[in-house]
């Protein structure tokens, strides 16, 4: 029998498979299906190799895909990347690719196995009530193969990796200490340094540098602490002087095993790609829920640890600006937690782990950790985890550390023996669920998963996959060579109101083209809407020979220091012609006017509005993340409802349960009733029939008048019977009725019902300021 869809497809619930008896371990028509909300709580899949623990993975994060709950899914092995391997129309082509490797291993023909296999996964997903369009949805979900380090998939560039954290960091003292010292170990950790806080020069110093630079308000990269470790900008440590505590030529050796990593062919790869900007990583440019996975698995111990450090900071950084929810918002993934989470160690990665684990529920972040090894696991940091999936295990002392790790949790089913009995004995994709949010431990066999499950994808499987997302190669512009024939050697004469700047030419030929560049503020105000929001804006505009006026419609945005540059033409310079306007323009007055005319014509403050949740964007926020915000609102309007909606017909549920019990022991009774009648009955004829004191007439009279009423005890047993059924009929409808208002609730808070527009503030002229403006000399390349 095929689940039913409309069971498991209802809002807010992770459909992940099928209950098992635990007497016969055979499956039962009974759904495994979790509320997303209960993962804000965290969760843990623990299992030896074969268990099937991947497996779940992948179909707790195809759940919450379609719930539209983004992912950050850490993938030390390379499995996680079978996330990609969908096609809702199963064809055998698109399996081709991953099975000829092993069609060849086994020598059959790679055409045929694929094909099997795509009629496997279809059939397969077809007995667990999955069909093509549920799919079609999950695929539809963006999915990105991040390799940090590499360009076998979406490189991440570490140039601003230690930017300053955010304010609600800062702030708190602790919050700041854990989140400096876990970044300081990470960096000691890519030189293989284990640091003593209290005792290492070279910890004491890098966390010096960082604490000044963040307080200070700036950002750092990697090849700037470099340069700072040389020549730190302070003379002190504590009270000590810098050159007594940690001397320049020491502090150069630290600095050169720094270089010598920086400098390794392999490092460039970390220094372009995509930024580790979380909200991008959760979210694509118009606000679609993603799947970010970071393979790892091409990495060294020492490599991994540092990202691993550093990607769980930025997280925590990105998750102090949300505010606090009690919904899953998004889920932290991590396939393989051995070595990052030590029972007795601290490496750099354990710190902001448990700060996730103990805090990031207040935000509405799950973590879900996964691992083979139950015993490397610090289970007092685990604690803090309401969910346990356990697969089967090998070791009794994997079984122990388990149970221990639980509290030694039993329930009236199933003692501390039969869970040890039942872990080594488990089937392959069973596992042994314990939560928080449910009664008593259960028994269930994961669902078939949407995904393909190849196994570990190599790095050319992986830039197979992410052929066309890859950053292209930053290309350089077209070089001149030679002088224009209307290039002038010297300068042109001009009114010395009109300010001049030249930027630094990298050439040794000094060539320039004349540009206006300006910086100007705008002000929009709208007391109704509380809006009192400042604009800066930057542009620079070529300026032709020919050209009669500036055409401000044709300057580009451009944020250039050009107040900084020198005033004075470098020696041996030369310059385009200007156009003739300039020399009528004193202080560039009417080239200001214009450009404030254009601003007031074209700029505008644009904001996002859903008319029918009566919400509006802020300032500063982006179409795509006031969609996010509008429908992390109708989710959370959409589970309240739902909640509501089921707590009503619990209590109508509970009243029916009630009354059906009783109908039944009314059943009991009345046909034990009539099954002693008819005893009766029959021992009174049985009597008369062959002897007994008394006459027999009478005897039969008797037994005539019990057999009427054993009658009328049938009659009272048919209409308890009917009773039972009008209950047993009113329960089915008010299952009915529950998933119709379920349903009407889902459809009712669907993000397509609430359509987003975009509307504009316009500035006032008097609003408009022109900051500064000047003729700015380019070098021409």
């Amino acid at each position: 029998m095929h689940p039913d869809k409309s069971i498991y497809e209802k809002a807010g619930l992770f459909y992940l498979g099928k209950e098992i008896d635990p007497e016969t371990l055979e499956a039962t028509e009974i759904l495994t299906l979790l509320k997303n909300k209960n993962f804000t709580t965290h969760a843990a899949i623990i299992g030896m190799t074969g268990s099937g623990k991947t497996g779940l993975g992948i179909d707790l994060l195809e759940e919450a895909a379609i719930d539209r709950i983004p992912s950050i899914v850490i993938d030390p092995k390379g499995d996680m990347g079978d996330l990609l391997l969908t096609d809702p129309q199963f064809r055998p082509e698109s399996f081709l690719p991953w099975i000829e490797a092993e069609a060849r291993s086994r020598g059959e023909d790679p055409h045929k196995l694929a094909e099997a296999t795509a009629q496997m996964w279809k059939e397969g997903l077809e007995s667990w009530g999955q069909d093509s369009e549920r799919v079609a949805r999950f695929q539809a979900v963006p999915k990105t193969i991040y390799t940090p380090g590499s360009r076998a998939g979406v490189p991440i560039d570490l140039a601003a990796s230690l930017r300053r954290p955010p304010e609600a960091i800062l702030s708190d003292s602790d919050d700041f200490a854990n989140y400096l010292q876990s970044t300081v170990a990470g960096l000691l950790a890519l030189l293989d340094i284990e640091a003593d806080p209290l005792e290492s020069k070279e910890y004491i110093l890098l966390a010096q540098l960082l604490s000044r630079t963040w307080s200070a308000g700036e950002d750092l990269d990697i090849q700037t602490l470099v340069g700072r470790i040389v020549k730190p900008p302070f003379k002190k440590i504590g009270v000590l002087p810098l050159e007594s505590f940690y001397p320049e030529k020491e502090r150069f050796r630290f600095a050169t095993r720094f270089n010598a990593v920086i400098a390794s062919p392999n490092f460039v790869n970390w220094l372009s790609g995509e930024g580790l900007e979380i909200e991008r990583l959760l979210y694509d440019e118009a606000g679609n829920a993603k799947i970010s996975i970071f393979s790892i698995a091409h990495l060294s111990d020492e490599e991994r640890m540092f990202f691993v450090t550093l990607l769980l900071n930025r997280l925590i950084a990105w998750m102090r600006t949300q505010s606090g929810t009690g919904r899953l918002r998004a889920l932290l993934y991590m396939d393989e937690i051995y070595g990052f989470f030590p029972p007795v160690k601290n490496p750099p990665s354990k710190a902001p782990m448990i700060t996730l684990l103990k805090q990031a529920r207040a935000y509405g972040l799950g973590v879900v950790l996964s691992t083979q090894n139950p015993v490397d696991l610090d289970y007092k940091g685990l604690s803090n985890i309401g969910t346990w999936c356990i697969g089967r295990l090998q070791t009794r002392q994997d079984i122990e550390r388990v149970i221990d790790g639980l509290g030694g949790k039993t329930d009236e089913q199933l003692s501390r023996q039969s869970i040890a009995r039942l872990l080594a004995n488990l089937p392959k994709r069973a596992f042994f669920l314990k939560s928080s949010h449910l009664q008593g431990i259960r028994l269930f066999g994961t669902r078939w998963a949407m995904s393909y499950l190849k196994g570990p994808l190599s790095k050319e499987e992986i830039a197979r996959l992410m052929e066309g997302k890859k950053p292209l190669p930053e290309e350089s512009g077209p070089i001149t060579t030679g002088l224009k024939a209307d290039m002038e050697s010297r300068a042109p004469v001009l009114d010395p109101s009109i300010p001049q700047r030249f930027e630094p030419d990298p050439t040794p030929t000094h060539r320039y083209s004349p540009c206006l560049a300006a910086r100007a503020s705008l002000a929009f105000h709208d007391a109704r809407r509380g809006i009192d929001e400042s604009v800066e804006c930057s542009v620079v505009l070529p300026l032709a020979p020919e050209a009669e006026a500036p055409d401000w419609a044709q300057a580009e945005p451009e944020d250039l220091p050009f107040e900084r540059w020198p005033a004075k033409a470098p020696s041996r310079a030369r310059f385009l012609p200007l156009p003739s306007f300039l020399a009528r323009d004193k202080a560039l007055k009417k080239s200001a006017a214009t450009l404030r005319e254009a601003l007031y014509a074209q700029e505008r403050l644009t904001l996002y509005r859903c008319r029918k949740l009566r919400m509006e964007s802020d300032p500063n926020e982006s179409e795509a993340q006031f969609k996010i915000r509008v429908e992390d609102h109708l989710r959370e309007l959409k589970e309240e409802a739902i909640d509501k909606v089921r707590e009503r017909y619990a209590a109508k549920e509970t009243r029916l349960q009630e009354r059906l019990r009783r109908a039944q022991e009314r059943v009991d009774k009345e046909e034990a009733d009539q099954t002693g009648s008819l005893i009766s009955v029959g021992a009174s004829i049985l009597s008369a029939l062959f002897g007994g004191r008394g006459p027999s007439a009478g005897k039969i009279g008797t037994a005539i008048n019990r057999s009427g009423r054993v009658l009328k005890e049938r009659g009272d047993v048919s209409r308890a019977r009917e009773r039972v059924q009008e209950l047993q009929e009113k329960l089915e409808e008010l299952a009915e009725e529950l998933e119709e208002k379920i349903d009407t609730a889902d459809e009712k808070y669907s993000p397509e019902n609430y359509p987003i527009e975009s509307f504009a503030l316009r500035p006032r002229k008097s609003d408009i300021r022109i900051e500064s403006i000047v003729l700015l000399w380019r070098p021409e390349l």
